[in-house]
């Protein structure tokens, strides 16, 4: 056995890395590199056909409906099919016997009396060339003192995946005898095999990201849908807390709305725009003379006599820049705790000026404001004790 293991440690520099270890790896690369393919694709259509359900429900789309609940129906069944073919009494490969020499251990702490102790191995397997290991495996206190630098331990490996490696703490005589005649050379660092797999962390990571890109991508699908029907749903929620008031015999016309529930607020993505279609709906005009905007109010007055240059159309605002307007303001300019906002939209002065958007913030240290043009680009603004 001497003899045996001193030629496998000589060859170990030389082989190991060109014609054994380098095929498993692969095969074992191509098998991690399916699997993560697979539970990227199957995560996705999950999230995807969660969102389906959502979306159907907000939008009241039947075959959208359906859609997404038979997607799922279909993974649940390809799921129960797929652990009803994997035969019960299927066994791993039975791993093989070899000897192995300790280059190295080192125990840590434990609350028990089996201990985890870190190993690295040269693992010595009769018919391949010895390679090198790093375990780690619960020993118990009173077994350690038999392990030592250099010594020469029992171990259980698995030829298709090598860093399986398990010390046999009970060897059988005939390997007690092996072990204790044999001498095994140090194979070099350069034969150091491990696990190609992905952590645990890696996979959850994968199957989140890819849960919430396949729910991301059928939000966006049907982002057109969700917009209008929030703006139809709202109109018939927000129609008893809403105030207005329009007369097509007026020249004059005035209609505010509020959005309702306390968690609720214009600052939310997407809300400004809704709420100011609907102001459109009611005042049955795109062209109004002043904007106001709160955090759960709304209004729009207009002249139906001026001309279209002298007025603010609607949709043309930027909504969406608005909420980095009102961050700004409240804290760029002195308010420490601002109590309330305000954004003020008027017709600008002057030939081709476009509109002129005001943010105000009062807190208990007084009032501010800043100015932007149309395009929400700051123009001017007014800290806390500032004139003007």
């Amino acid at each position: 056995m001497g003899t045996t293991g001193q030629g496998q440690a000589g060859q170990a520099g030389q082989d190991v890395h060109e014609v054994n270890v380098p095929p498993v790896r692969k095969r074992s690369a191509v098998r991690g590199f399916l699997a993560a393919l697979r539970l990227t694709v199957v995560s996705a259509v999950t999230g995807g056909a969660l969102a389906a359900l959502v979306v159907a429900v907000i939008i009241k789309d039947v075959p959208v409906f359906l859609t997404g609940g038979g997607v799922l129906v279909v993974l649940i069944l390809i799921g129960v099919v797929a652990g009803r073919r994997s035969p019960a009494d299927e066994e791993p490969p039975a791993g093989r016997i070899a000897l192995a020499r300790i280059e190295d251990l080192r125990a840590t702490s434990g609350e028990s009396a089996d201990v985890p102790v870190t190993f690295r191995l040269t693992v010595a397997p009769d018919d391949r060339p010895a390679y090198r290991v790093k375990i780690e495996q619960h020993i118990n206190l009173v077994d350690i003192p038999a392990y030592r630098p250099r010594g020469i331990a029992v171990v259980e490996y698995h030829p298709d995946e090598p860093w399986k490696v398990l010390i046999v703490t009970r060897p059988t005589a005939e390997w007690s005898r092996r072990a204790e005649e044999a001498e095994i050379d140090s194979a070099p660092e350069s034969t150091l095999v491990v696990s190609p797999d992905m952590s645990e962390g890696s996979w959850c990571m994968l199957t989140l990201f890819a849960f919430l890109a396949g729910a991301a991508l059928v939000v966006l699908l049907f982002r057109a849908e969700l917009f209008t029907s929030g703006n139809d749903d709202g109109a018939a929620a927000k129609s008893p807390s809403s105030s207005s008031s329009s007369s097509s015999a007026s020249r004059t016309f005035s209609s505010s709305t509020t959005v309702s529930g306390p968690s609720t607020s214009l600052l939310a993505f997407g809300v400004m725009r809704v709420t100011a279609m609907e102001l459109e709906a009611r005042v049955d005009t795109a062209y109004v003379t002043a904007i106001t905007i709160e955090d759960h109010r709304m209004a729009v007055r207009g002249d139906s006599t001026r001309p279209v240059s002298e007025t603010v159309h609607l949709q043309s605002l930027p909504y969406e820049l608005f909420p980095g307007l009102v961050r700004e303001a409240r804290t760029t300019l002195g308010v420490r705790d601002p109590r309330s906002w305000r954004i003020d939209v008027t017709p600008g002065t002057g030939a081709g000026a476009g509109p002129r958007v005001r943010v105000t913030v009062t807190g208990k240290e007084g009032t501010a404001h800043l100015d932007a043009d149309a395009t929400a680009r700051i123009t001017d603004r007014r800290a806390v004790g500032e004139s003007g």
